[in-house]
């Protein structure tokens, strides 16, 4: 029983819109060969697992399937045990899937995560009490149990582990109020710094801080001192107090203002150093010694009676307020303060690190003084209904409780509270005030403002321990996104197995058109307003992210291709336009367990599910993998074809749907019954007039999508009038150039639907011999590679074929002779040349070039081999090597 191919899919993805770890689990080993002893399987981790005791009886087989059958049941409750695992340890997941391979006893299987790292400790920990389980039934050869394995164990530690690592209450409250209003989010880091929003609308928060929170504001409440003459200044009741240098000057400061005294750190947080109500030199002393640890100025205040109350202002509006009490105990006469607090700390609600709604109670030595002021050791036994104080503060990180007083607050309590944040400047901020009834101004009854704290902790409102809880999440989100903001820029994602690139490239132009700075990943690289960023191919999830992430895009278009989406999913939640422009014969087969075009499209489909319920997907209705896509899309759909007699696109106007097609040369966009021309394809350079099929297709997805988006005609129209196929705007996407009398095409098409595109690209354009430069690449299929071949054979007077980085692992000579294979089935080829190294090739074909050729060199190393041929060209002598005019019209190339 062992795992391979573990990996985490952090976005929408095949298998489900949710977060989701999959594997191959390989139960080859294990020896399962009667329904009887998968019960007996289950039966033992029953025993161990208390969650899986409810399970389903196993159904029993037919002796046909017995065999398989029985497998599959074991890697069913192992995914079982993965999400009970997760459960059980307060990480609340429901999918799990499993699916069968070719071979008989490998699965692949899946299951829902929260926190990544908690589903992989799950998973490592099913696989243990699995191996566990069949080892005690000799089940499992070469596998000795395992003498001690503590289930109740492994969930305490997931426990843990996804307390520490999990979104604390506070920034999770701010997050599932943006999830509930549509707004995306992504964690920056492991701690609590969350983007909210994409592009130029995002906005950033770090616990119950924004990007609006002011680090002048941060400074001032963080120096105490500071802070109290500010509020002053505007006439806000504060305690008296001063500065203390030592503990005598501490004692001294004390007599002056009147015992009794509080003395905490300057600049601290969270209570820590917080000594409350001293009254005599020996507390005084022992509170400084404990504050000094803390910081290096000191403050003595006048203490104020009454009781502590949290009000949260967010955006200047009161919008929650609780009264703290300080963590204590209740003695009952027979057991001690340490055995009361450590039955106080067994509350599910009590936990470490901030995660739960109260912290655990601490016994250290800030509660031993507490208890001796008290006359009381951690020993004692405190008497029935003897109030026992831990603390003499009421911080919720120091174990104290909260009850909710937010309908109590009295208007001019709020208005000086108010007074108070906007005198320091914090846009969320936790006040603290003393005072003896909340529900009185504090002038009448000597209360007082005693801190304003940055960042506040917001368990007290979220879960108070009794009271109503506050929307205070949603608060602060409405300050950071108006209604109707949803944090979005429109997304167009463009998938399919040919044409992506170009599709991506025209439509990013169309963005730019309307004047929006633009986020663009594709094969070529990642691209912010037309500066490119990164370079390679980047159509995967992190350049999507990396886009989105960028607080100057406006429009975000990315390529989005197969091995991303299978390698990590998707790297956005949803879209609003889905761009299908074919799968065809599709490309990358016999990779990842993708065998078929119908796989394929099954994978590429994932973009059209995660359409955002108003948006659209964009589809060729020429291609039937294409076309039943549109099933399963959320929002709208919008086909293309060439022509508006295509049975599909008169069915689906027939209904009311939107359409896109070509007539009389000019591009239309249809409406049910309503119909416009856009343009004309004699204006659309990237087409040449009409002529190049594919870049037709493509040309029509870029108008549906931006038709989609509410984009203007007009403003279509000047984009597709202005952006052509050439070497800078869209490399190695049919680049057509002029040299010594020959055309010369370089395109990056490497699969066979690719190849059948150019021959029909190629026959609209004058020329006498085809020469071509290719090779196809090493980790395709050995039938693909064959099936290219045979294609170029009869399309193709020479073929100048070698090896070089794109063998991809295949021993040398290997793809040639497949390609020899197929070259040797076509009907036209006449010339096969050999050599190794993509330069090398590419210079061989122009050395054998002639006027009136038509040369097709199938780019691999895109940038270098277009510098080269640059190069090359530019060096011919008496030969004029230009970029092709591709504005003229469809009658000067028939012409020609």
């Amino acid at each position: 029983m062992e795992l391979a191919n573990v990996r985490a899919l952090r976005g929408p993805n095949v298998w489900s819109q949710l977060t989701v770890i999959e594997a191959t689990l390989d139960l080859r080993q294990v020896t399962m060969q009667f329904p009887l002893e998968l019960a007996k399987f289950r039966g033992q981790l029953t025993e161990m697992v208390a969650f899986l005791a409810q399970e389903d009886e196993t159904e029993v087989f037919s002796q046909a399937q017995q065999d398989r059958s029985i497998l599959l049941g074991v890697a069913e409750v192992v995914v079982r045990l993965v999400v009970g695992l997760q459960n059980a340890a307060g990480s609340f997941v429901t999918l799990g899937r499993v699916v069968e391979t070719r071979e008989t006893g490998l699965f692949r299987i899946a299951f829902e995560y929260c926190e990544e790292d908690v589903g992989r400790q799950a998973l490592k920990d099913a696989l243990r009490l699995s191996r566990h389980a069949l080892a005690l039934e000799n089940l499992l050869p070469g596998h000795a149990p395992e003498l001690a394995i503590s289930a109740s164990g492994m969930v305490d530690e997931l426990r843990t582990l996804d307390q520490q690592i999990r979104l604390g209450p506070s920034t999770n409250s701010i997050v599932m109020a943006a999830v509930a209003r549509g707004i995306p989010f992504r964690r920056l880091n492991t701690r609590s710094l969350v983007q909210l929003g994409y592009g130029c609308k995002q906005h950033r928060i770090l616990a119950a801080e924004t990007d609006r929170t002011s680090a002048v504001a941060e400074a001032i409440v963080q120096d105490k001192e500071l802070t109290k003459n500010l509020l002053e200044a505007v006439g806000v009741p504060v305690p008296k107090g001063r500065q203390v240098v030592d503990a005598e000057d501490a004692w001294a400061a004390a007599l002056e203002i009147g015992l009794p005294v509080v003395i905490k750190p300057k600049d601290g947080n969270q209570g820590r150093g917080v000594a409350v109500n001293l009254s005599s030199k020996e507390q005084v002393f022992s509170a400084f010694a404990a504050a000094r640890e803390e910081g290096r100025e000191i403050l003595v205040e006048k203490f104020a009676p009454g009781s502590d109350y949290r009000l949260l202002i967010i955006g200047y509006k009161l919008v929650a307020a609780a009264r703290r009490e300080p963590p204590q105990v209740v003695g009952d006469g027979r057991h001690t303060i340490r055995e009361l607090v450590r039955e106080v700390n067994l509350d599910p609600r009590r936990g470490e690190d901030h995660a739960t709604p109260l912290s655990k109670i601490p016994l250290d030595d800030i509660a031993c003084a507490v208890l001796a002021d008290q006359g009381l050791i951690p020993d004692s036994v405190p008497a029935a209904g003897q109030l026992v104080l831990l603390r003499r503060n009421a911080n919720l990180s120091t174990g104290g409780s909260a009850a909710d007083v937010t309908e109590l607050v009295h208007p001019e309590v709020a208005a000086r509270v108010i007074d108070a944040v906007r005198m320091v400047g914090l846009d969320i901020a936790g006040v603290d005030v003393v005072a003896s009834d909340i529900s009185r101004p504090l002038e009448q009854q000597g209360g007082v403002i005693v801190e304003i704290n940055a960042a506040p902790g917001l368990r007290m409102h979220l879960q108070p321990s009794s009271g109503q809880p506050r929307s205070v999440g949603e608060a602060i989100v409405n300050t950071m996104f108006p209604p109707g903001d949803d944090g979005r820029v429109p997304i167009v994602s463009v998938t399919g197995t040919n044409g992506k690139t170009t599709t991506t490239r025209l439509m990013a132009h169309i963005f730019r058109q309307q004047g929006k700075c633009v986020g663009m990943t594709c094969t070529d690289g990642v691209y912010i307003d037309d500066r490119r960023i990164d370079t390679g191919d980047c159509s995967g999830p992190r350049s999507a992210r990396t886009v989105l992430s960028n607080p100057t895009v406006e429009a975000a278009v990315l390529e989005t291709a197969r091995g991303g989406i299978l390698r990590e999913g998707l790297g956005f939640d949803r879209c609003h336009v889905a761009i299908v422009t074919n799968i065809g014969e599709g490309d990358h087969l016999g990779m990842a367990g993708i065998e078929t075009a119908e796989q394929l499209g099954r994978v590429k489909r994932v973009i059209v599910e995660n359409v955002s319920p108003d948006g659209h997907a964009v589809l060729n209705a020429e291609d039937p993998i294409t076309l039943a896509m549109a099933d399963y899309c959320p929002g709208k759909v919008i086909l293309f074809a060439r022509s508006g007699d295509h049975p599909a696109i008169k069915s689906h106007l027939a209904k009311g749907g939107k359409a896109v097609y070509t007539q009389q040369n000019w591009l239309v966009a249809a409406e049910g019954s309503w119909s416009a021309r856009v343009a004309s394809l004699n204006n659309v350079p990237l087409t040449f007039s009409g002529l190049i099929g594919f870049q037709v297709d493509n040309t029509m997805a870029s108008m549906a999508a931006a038709w989609a988006l509410g984009i203007p005609f007009e403003t279509i129209r000047s984009a597709l009038e202005t952006f052509s196929s050439d070497i800078r705007k869209a490399p190695a996407r049919f680049n057509v150039l002029e040299a010594a009398g020959a055309t010369l095409i370089i395109d990056y098409g490497h699969n066979s639907s690719a190849i059948v595109a150019l021959l029909d690209a190629i026959n609209q354009l004058p020329h006498g011999r085809r020469r071509i430069v290719y090779t196809a690449a090493g980790d395709r299929r050995d039938e693909d590679i064959v099936r290219q071949a045979q294609l170029i054979a009869s399309g193709f007077d020479e073929i100048v074929i070698y090896e070089d980085q794109c063998t991809r692992g295949r021993a040398d000579g290997e793809v040639i002779r497949l390609m020899r294979q197929g070259l040797s089935q076509g009907g036209r080829l006449s010339s096969i040349l050999e050599t190794r190294g993509e330069m090398v090739a590419i210079e061989m074909c122009l050395q054998r070039m002639e006027p009136g050729d038509l040369v097709l060199i199938q780019a691999d190393q895109v940038d270098e081999a277009i510098q080269f041929v640059q190069n090359y060209i530019s060096k011919l002598p008496l030969a004029v090597a230009t970029q092709a005019n591709p504005h003229r019209s469809r009658k000067s190339f028939e012409e020609e």
